[in-house]
């Protein structure tokens, strides 16, 4: 049995074995250590563990069940009892109060998490629809996937290691730099060398390295708004001030901002999916030159087009090199599979890997990264691409027709041709769009969700998304299906 406790740092504290063991074992039980439910060895076994006589141990028991730490009885077992309270996250019982850097501080104190929680909300008495979810692991090819894996694997374990080593950069596995290059100027139109391409655990990973390199405390920090919450929070956390410039129906409003950094998402906003206007990309492209700032552009679901032709990426119009491409394959590889990656202007590439060396000297999940470098040289991926394209299509298409004809009194719907949401504004009152969520919320319908402030009367304006390649065609119209009845239910819900 695995079972460890202090012991032999009580016995430093106490001279008899007694009070040495049943210290040991309090402190661990009060402390969470062991939590409830937790299976005690018996006492012949513990007393073997720490060379202490069974009656020793049987009175160490019969203290702790007495005063209701433990529980148990003869051929039942001995089992913790006691359930520690809980402190919130991230807080300490001993300590309410760390000295933190600066940076640290505005973690701490960051707001703005609303978006991922809202998205998390379970029912365990009713079907509970998730339209906030990522992944869509039932149309994975798990045994392709797990070939590579294998392969790779393989290969590690017969000795090519040096082979292997070779392979090696701060900025990822060469292979798959490689690899990225090719599908990004076949499928993106984008003119790159491999040696510009840095791999991340996850888009996320490099945006929050970008802002780190580029935001001092107190600059100015161009957002759109509506927009990705976790490039907000990126930037909020390292002290810029993000200037939140509008969005209509054909993306960010460009305007003469004073700011060294713009993130945005040209190929399809998040999270409207307005797409930018050819026009208005030249404009970005002028302002930036102007200001010698950098763009970030962000490319987060560009592979699935269900229909009509996309615009060429920012990046392509670039010719001054100050895009950043970033990219991910979250949306076709298993959720728990994090891989991203940036395009980067060649004057930069040095940076990002003496950057990126301290937080990783040696490339994480390198598994992961060859498998798919493997994945995307046979051919298969792209395959898989398609095929992944097809379903996601044709649940686009039902997720649209549903909300249209159902939905279409309570929401504004943002028309679009791509991507794995859909948006729509709230046609009615703030206060309307509260009751019917949290009706919703009850009934086991969930959605991310966004808002603006309305600069004409000061009130919220609010816009919800909604994911659908988790979901089946079955529970897709189950959930609109049941908003709708949610809607016709309440009073006093009007739209305008």
């Amino acid at each position: 049995m695995q079972f460890h406790i202090p012991y032999h740092v009580y016995t430093e504290k106490f001279s008899k074995k007694r009070l040495a063991l049943y210290h040991a074992l309090y402190d661990s039980i009060v402390s969470g250590v062991l939590e409830a439910g937790t299976r005690l060895p018996s006492s012949r076994e513990l007393a073997a563990m720490y060379d202490v006589s069974r009656g020793t141990v049987s009175q160490v028991y019969d203290m702790l069940s007495s005063e209701g730490y433990i529980t148990g009885g003869v051929g039942k077992g001995t089992f913790v009892s006691f359930q520690p309270p809980k402190h919130r996250t991230g807080e300490s019982p001993g300590r309410s109060e760390y000295l933190l850097a600066d940076w640290g501080q505005r973690i701490h104190e960051l707001q703005g998490w609303k978006e991922e929680e809202a998205s998390n909300v379970q029912s365990n008495e009713k079907q509970t629809i998730n339209f906030g979810a990522w992944g869509s692991e039932t149309e994975f090819p798990d045994k392709e996937w797990h070939r590579f894996l294998y392969a790779e694997s393989r290969q590690l374990a017969e000795g090519n290691g040096l082979r292997s080593r070779s392979r090696i950069s701060t900025l990822g596995d060469d292979g798959l730099r490689e690899s990225i290059a090719q599908y990004v100027r076949r499928a993106r139109g984008i003119a790159v060398d491999a040696q510009q391409i840095a791999v991340f655990n996850g888009s996320m990973q490099a945006l929050a390295l970008t802002a780190q390199l580029f935001i001092n405390p107190g600059e100015r920090v161009v957002v759109e708004n509506p927009g990705y919450g976790g490039a907000l929070r990126a930037f909020q956390a390292l002290g810029g001030i993000c200037l939140h410039a509008p969005v209509d129906s054909e993306g960010i409003i460009p305007e003469d901002w004073d700011a060294k950094l713009l993130f945005v998402t040209p190929n399809r906003q998040f999270p409207t999916g307005a797409v930018l206007s050819l026009e208005r990309r030249h404009e970005l492209l002028a302002w930036a030159s102007r200001h010698n700032a950098l763009i970030i552009e962000d490319d987060y679901d560009s592979e699935f087009r269900h229909r009509g032709k996309s615009l060429e990426p920012l990046k392509v119009l670039d010719r001054e090199e100050r895009v950043i491409y970033v990219g991910s394959f979250s949306n076709t590889l298993l959720s728990h599979v994090r891989i991203g990656y940036a395009v980067l202007p060649a004057s930069l590439v040095r940076l990002y890997a003496r950057a990126k060396a301290l937080f990783d000297p040696h490339p994480c999940n390198l598994l992961e990264q060859r498998a798919l470098a493997a994945w995307m040289q046979s051919g298969e991926y792209e395959r898989h691409l398609r095929r992944m394209k097809r379903v996601h299509g044709k649940k686009f298409k039902l997720l649209r027709e549903q909300l249209d004809s159902r939905l279409s009194g309570l929401f504004n719907w943002v028309e679009g041709d791509a991507g794995l949401n859909l948006f729509g504004w709230w046609r009615g009152s703030a206060e309307d769009y509260v009751k019917y969520r949290q009706a919703c919320l009850e009934s086991g319908i969930c959605w991310p969700e966004t808002s603006v402030q309305k600069e004409d009367w000061g009130s919220i304006r609010y816009g919800a998304y909604f994911r659908f390649p988790h979901l089946t065609e079955e529970q897709i119209i189950y959930g609109v299906r049941k908003m709708e009845e949610i809607w016709t239910s309440l009073e006093g819900i009007s739209t305008s």
